[in-house]
């Protein structure tokens, strides 16, 4: 596969100095005609390392990224601000404010330092094949697929086991498998952090099929993606009213962890 792609272009940012970059936001990448938050969470990613790139400087990665996502931003041009809040021996913090046409939209911190080379020392994974199975749902072809515009980009799939929602059957768990891709490339660190967020509402499950927005999201990368499939759950622990919760764990193709990520939303009806 080649080193670049269309998820490799999407996620760059142009300083324009002190701590200050622009960005597009495409509409390949959004849910609905907005920005998938996953993909936002990989863009405040990249401002916040590509601050600290230059002659000279180390190496490092994303290591946890937090977002409060104050309002929905459009397609088109974003303002991206950094602030270096910490720097360490192991970590610097940097905060990341995303805005457009001078609104806050976004507003993150990202913890970054170096992603671990060697395998967990101990690990409680899900029990879930490296690749999608023959029966697995390519989610371009179902009838959302206009809504949900990452299939543009990203080969997904999901497991029709425990997708109650797929024929109208309330009552599964709240519990979804899927395996994901860039198209055209190989996984990073920060399409990691999409794959976080890839998954249609667990609350599909309940029959609560309307739009989701996050309120806060918060992703760790713990290793660095081998090339192949990133295999991903998701589950909720609790849905309160309108309020719900959702964690994703993301495998790659070797069986290492390499994203944790958790969520809470807001489903459409309660």
């Amino acid at each position: 596969m080649p080193a670049g792609g269309a998820f490799a272009a999407a996620v760059k940012v142009r300083p324009l100095g002190d701590g200050t970059f622009t960005a597009d936001l495409p509409a390949q990448w959004t849910v609905g005609g907005r920005p998938h938050g996953g993909f936002l969470l990989a863009l405040l990613a990249r401002a916040a390392v590509a601050g600290q790139t230059g002659a000279g400087a180390p190496l490092v990665d994303p290591l946890s990224v937090s977002a409060q996502f104050l309002r929905p931003p459009g397609v088109g041009p974003v303002l991206l601000r950094t602030d270096v809040r910490k720097t360490g021996r192991r970590t610097t913090v940097v905060s990341v404010h995303l805005e457009q046409s001078g609104r806050a939209c976004v507003e993150g911190m990202v913890t970054t330092g170096r992603l671990p080379r060697e395998r967990a020392a101990w690990a409680d994974l899900p029990n879930q094949p490296p690749e999608p199975p023959g029966n697995a749902i390519d989610l371009s072809t179902v009838p959302s697929a206009s809504v949900f515009r990452l299939t543009e980009t990203c080969d997904v799939r999901l497991d029709p086991n425990g997708a109650g929602f797929l024929h109208g059957h309330v009552g599964d768990p709240l519990r979804l498998r899927l395996w994901a891709r860039p198209r055209g490339e190989h996984a990073d660190p920060l399409f990691a952090l999409v794959a976080g967020d890839i998954s249609m509402p667990v609350t599909f499950n309940l029959g609560r099929l309307g739009w989701s927005p996050t309120v806060q999201l918060t992703a760790h990368l713990r290793s660095r993606p081998a090339p192949g499939w990133l295999r991903i759950q998701v589950e909720s622990k609790a849905v309160h009213g309108m309020w719900f919760d959702s964690d994703a764990t993301v495998v790659d193709s070797t069986g290492r962890l390499v994203c944790q990520a958790r969520q809470l939303a807001l489903t459409a009806t309660a």
